[in-house]
C-alpha cells in the first residue's frame, strides 16, 4: 500500500535520517511535550522515536508520517501505532497520534492531516475504528479529535496518570486486539 499521503496543503510519509534535527528539535520543545509525557525530549529519546517510527512500518505496515507543507517545511508527525501501552482501559485498536511544530498549530494542519490518515486507516485496517489518548488539559486536541469523529469512551489512566481515551468507528469484537495481525 502507498506509504506517501497527500493532501490539498500536506506531504506526509514515512520518517528517513534526513528527518531527525527537525524532528528532535520539536520533541525538545517543552511547550509540545507539556501533555506528551510532560518534559522535552533528549536528542538520544528523539532519535529512538524516529527508530521506533521505521520499526512500525517495517514490523507492523503501518506507523507515523513526517508532516510537510507544500514547500517542504517541517510540519510535525502524525500516524497509527501499536505501542503496546497498559493502559486502563486497553485499546482495542490501532492507536491514532499527532504532534505539530509549535509554528503550526492553530492553522487546520492537525484535522487535515489526521483526517488523511483515518481516510488511509480505513483502508488498509478495513474498519474506521481507531483509538487515541489525550491528556485532559490538551483541549487543543480534545477539538482535533472531535473534529475528525472521535468521542470520549472513558477516562482512563496510563502510567499511573489521567488520560482520555478516545475512539471512532464501532467495536470491532470484544476480543483482545489484534492491532498489527496484517
Amino acid at each position: 500500500m502507498d506509504r506517501i499521503i497527500q493532501t490539498p496543503r500536506l506531504v506526509l510519509r514515512p520518517h528517513t535520517r534526513a528527518d531527525f534535527d527537525e524532528s528532535a528539535a520539536m520533541w525538545g520543545d517543552p511547550e509540545i511535550t507539556r501533555f506528551i509525557g510532560g518534559k522535552p525530549c533528549t536528542r538520544e529519546e528523539a532519535w529512538t522515536r524516529l527508530l521506533r517510527s521505521v520499526g512500525h512500518w517495517d514490523v507492523l505496515g503501518f506507523g507515523y508520517w513526517v508532516v510537510r507543507d507544500g514547500a517542504g517545511r517541517f510540519v510535525g508527525e502524525v500516524g497509527f501505532a501499536d505501542f503496546q501501552r497498559e493502559t486502563e482501559p486497553r485499546l482495542d485498536a490501532p492507536e491514532a497520534g499527532w504532534v505539530l511544530a509549535r509554528w503550526a498549530h492553530g492553522q487546520g494542519f492537525a484535522t487535515e492531516a489526521v483526517r488523511a490518515i483515518l481516510a488511509w486507516g480505513e483502508r488498509h485496517f478495513g474498519s474506521p475504528r481507531s483509538c487515541c489518548l489525550i491528556d485532559p488539559g490538551n483541549a487543543s486536541s480534545v477539538h482535533v479529535a472531535q473534529k475528525c469523529g472521535f468521542v470520549k469512551i472513558a477516562d482512563g489512566t496510563y502510567r499511573g496518570e489521567p488520560t482520555l481515551v478516545f475512539a471512532r468507528g464501532p467495536r470491532i469484537d470484544s476480543a483482545p486486539s489484534r492491532i498489527g495481525s496484517g
